[in-house]
């Protein structure tokens, strides 16, 4: 059977799993569930996976699944990564099936991926005997800051087959600035790393008549924050940029009392391990400097997130023909930069070769520039994409083990 063939009934299959997959994808937009702790959603992904020749084993400090499908034919392993958890976002899109759940919403398409994952895992069983290999299939909770990447690893995910996977491949859907049902992807570096500056700036309080017999630590902050963009702009290579945005700035309780702290924290990304090592470094030295030259007493505090994720080359062009040979040339185009988000699959990517790919899930009729991004409470996914990142995935994982 030639290529085009094989992936031609690929789609085929999944195309009949259609009305499944977007049942299952909204029951879970549905009942959304946060972080580490996902009983419910754990609960659907085992009930989805039921009659599967899968070897099925559960998280112990989270609730990940794991299931091993092993081929008929020797061969390596490879791992498929979806996650599963939800963000702390109260839905606003008016969807007939939309979050029930106060305060949270799959407003970053985590139930398109374990829908998508549901989906590839029925595509390889249906074709288990043609295998040449085992597949993993990695169901991830607390990737929205959760850090389950790494949990997952702690408890032997990537070994799960008995040996270590050969590569691992997951997608990610947006809601936005992509068409719906295109792919994109890129070699190198595809996602940020992402780790959080916390700064606490300590003075003396007083009345704000009189700041001379004070030591007022807000304008101190304040000069640290602008501080910290000009080491952006004036320390950093532009072409291996950073990027540090301050999102909270917190001090005092009325206007005519001198606090006695201001605190601020930052998001800080950097998108090459070189640049991620000096970035915090020389984040912290600015606003020591800064504090210092106030006469404030300044505690900076880095807390470490994501690493980069970074494509592995030849796993990336594998991925990129792949997409081409089964949604056709029109429908893939290779990303030009990275984006700024992070993911914790780069924690996979740091242990073995793999490929990282957007998928395009914008409503039809939307203009993908314009319509809300992921993690807006107005975000909305199509999830006809569904079948299409079913085979994606499965296809990704057949090409592989026939690389051997």
């Amino acid at each position: 059977m030639s290529a085009a063939v094989h992936l031609s009934a690929l789609r085929e299959s999944a195309e009949g799993l259609r009305p499944g997959l977007l049942e299952l994808r909204r029951a879970l937009h549905r009942e959304p569930e946060i972080g580490l702790d996902l009983p419910l959603t754990r609960a659907r992904v085992l009930a989805a996976l039921e009659g599967l020749p899968l070897e099925v084993t559960l998280g112990e400090k989270l609730s990940s699944v794991t299931a091993v499908l092993r081929g008929g034919r020797p061969g390596p392993a490879v791992l498929l990564r979806a996650d599963l958890d939800a963000l702390p976002v109260q839905e606003t899109a008016g969807l007939p099936y939309a979050s029930q759940v106060p305060g949270a919403m799959h407003a970053c398409g985590h139930d398109l991926h374990t829908a998508a994952l549901v989906g590839a895992a029925r595509l390889l069983a249906e074709r288990q005997g043609e295998l040449a290999g085992s597949v993993v299939f990695m169901f991830q909770p607390g990737e929205e800051g959760g850090g389950g990447a790494a949990l997952m690893v702690d408890e032997g995910v990537l070994d799960a087959a008995g040996e270590r996977v050969a590569a691992a491949y997951a997608l990610h859907v947006g809601a936005a600035l992509l068409p719906g049902g295109w792919v994109a992807s890129r070699p190198g570096p595809i996602m940020a790393a992402s780790d959080t500056l916390r700064v606490t700036v300590r003075g003396r309080g007083g009345h704000g008549s009189s700041p001379h017999l004070a030591l007022d630590p807000v304008p101190a902050a304040c000069e640290a924050v602008l501080a910290l963009q000009t080491m952006v702009t004036r320390r950093f290579d532009a072409f291996d940029p950073v990027v540090v945005t301050v999102g909270t700035f917190h001090a005092g309780t009325v206007e005519n009392v001198i606090p006695d702290e201001a605190v601020f924290a930052a998001t800080v990304r950097s998108f090459s391990p070189e640049a991620r090592g000096r970035v915090v470094e020389e984040a912290v030295r600015v606003v020591r400097g800064v504090g210092e030259a106030h006469g404030m007493e300044i505690t900076a505090v880095v807390e470490p997130g994501y690493p980069v994720t970074v494509n592995d080359a030849v796993e990336a062009a594998f991925a990129a023909d792949t997409a081409r040979q089964l949604l056709g040339e029109d429908r893939y185009v290779e990303m030009p930069r990275p984006v700024a988000g992070s993911e914790d699959f780069g924690v996979l990517a740091q242990l073995v070769p793999g490929a990282y790919l957007m998928l395009g899930a914008c409503p039809p009729g939307r203009d993908p520039f314009t319509a809300a991004y992921n993690h807006s409470a107005q975000a909305e996914f199509d999830d006809a994409v569904l079948p299409d990142a079913a085979a994606l995935l499965a296809a990704l994982a057949i090409g592989r083990l026939e690389r051997g």
